[in-house]
Order: C-alpha cells, then sequence, then structure tokens
C-alpha cells in the first residue's frame, strides 16, 4: 500500500543570534567570530576569523585562514591543511614534532612558516562538501568551489571551479553583473537592512534595479 507524506520545511536546527553558535563537540583555538556564526560538530578551528553570518559544517578542519562574511562551507571540508616539509631529507613530523617522541624540542621555525601561509576567502563564497583549500590560495567574492576539489590557486571573484587539482568551470554571473553585485556591498548591511531586503536578495532583477550602481545595466 503507497502512502502520501506531505513534506514541510522543518523548524531551523538552532536558533541564530548575535553570539557565535558553536557545537560542543568543536574544538577552537585562538579564533575569532563575528555575529550569526556557526559551527558544526567535531569541526576543527584554529587562529582563524570567521565574519558575520559564516557558517561551517562538520568534521572540517581550518587554520590560519581569514574567512569574510556570509561564508557557506559545507562538511568535511579542510582549509589549509597541515603539509610537510617534502625538501627535508626526512619528512615525518617527529622533526617538528619531537617532544612528542622524547627527541628534544619542537620546531618552532615550520609552526612559524604554516602560519604565516594564511588562506583568504572573500564575502559570499560557497564551498562544497570535502573541498580543500591549500596553504596560501585566496578566493574572491562571491565564488563557487565545487565538491571535492582541491583548490592549489587563487580563484576569482564570481568564478566557479571543480576538479582535481580545481580549475574554472565557468563564471558564476556575466561580468557586469558580477560586477554591479559586487558595487553593492550588500555584505556590509546590518542586520535590520537585510531583514527588510530580503525579497530583494532572492530576486537578482529586482535588486540590480533597486541598488546596481550601473543603471544602464541590462538585465
Amino acid at each position: 500500500m503507497s502512502m502520501f507524506i506531505e513534506a514541510h520545511n522543518p523548524s531551523p536546527a538552532v536558533w541564530l543570534s548575535e553570539a557565535p553558535t558553536i557545537d560542543p563537540d568543536a574544538r577552537i583555538r585562538a579564533s575569532h567570530f563575528g555575529r550569526y556564526t556557526e559551527v558544526g560538530a567535531s569541526t576543527l578551528i584554529s587562529h582563524s576569523v570567521f565574519g558575520d553570518y559564516s557558517y561551517i559544517g562538520h568534521h572540517c578542519d581550518v587554520m590560519a585562514a581569514d574567512i569574510g562574511k556570509f561564508v557557506n562551507i559545507a562538511s568535511m571540508v579542510l582549509i589549509n591543511p597541515g603539509f610537510h616539509p617534502t625538501e627535508r631529507p626526512c619528512q615525518h613530523h617527529m622533526l617538528y614534532r619531537a617532544s612528542m617522541y622524547g627527541m628534544g624540542e619542537d620546531d618552532p621555525e615550520l609552526f612559524h612558516w604554516r602560519a604565516l601561509q594564511r588562506v583568504s576567502i572573500g564575502h559570499d563564497v560557497w564551498i562544497g562538501h570535502g573541498a580543500v583549500i591549500m596553504p596560501g590560495v585566496r578566493i574572491g567574492n562571491g565564488a563557487v568551489i565545487g565538491s571535492g576539489s582541491i583548490v592549489t590557486r587563487d580563484v576569482p571573484a564570481y568564478t566557479i571551479v571543480g576538479g582535481n587539482p580545481a580549475r574554472t568551470l565557468k563564471p558564476r554571473l556575466p561580468r557586469a553583473i558580477a560586477a554591479a553585485v559586487e558595487a553593492t556591498a550588500w555584505w556590509d548591511w546590518d542586520h535590520a537592512t537585510l531583514s527588510e531586503r530580503m525579497d530583494d536578495l532572492r530576486d537578482m532583477r529586482r535588486f540590480l534595479a533597486k541598488y546596481a550602481q550601473l543603471p544602464a545595466l541590462e538585465i
């Protein structure tokens, strides 16, 4: 016997607020979170900054990253993952974690060098499930990183990339429209303004007609 069940939009699992919402199972070290941010379970974040409204899923690992506002990070994402000094005679981490093995002091130079390879992620970026963002990469505003991608070089704004290594698949928006959207800097609107203009943010034509700085833009 078949059964029909009407689907409804579920209530949110959490209600976000100006205080960051961090899962009790997440591990945070020396990091800063803006308003309405959310961190999922079993996620490790170290020496990083999350802008307002950005969220990250479960089982992610982030180190030394500057993440803009409204960034959407799916689960199982690695940002600035650890790496080994391949130029040395030995690659094993005993070289820089010697104290673990009772072999002397750790190597502060390597940890300092790793900290300098910060990742920079712009506003309104979408990073798909299982993506890896390698050290030192810069991702522009409005970009999309496909699931499972390994990003080894910078990603221009409003560009969709995917693959291993990630390559450009297509522009997310036509150049003129991308420029017009970016010029509005809508990510800097306050909470009340965002709420008031929610319907405009859901419709590109309406948004551009009201807020674009290019009055002759064809939309």
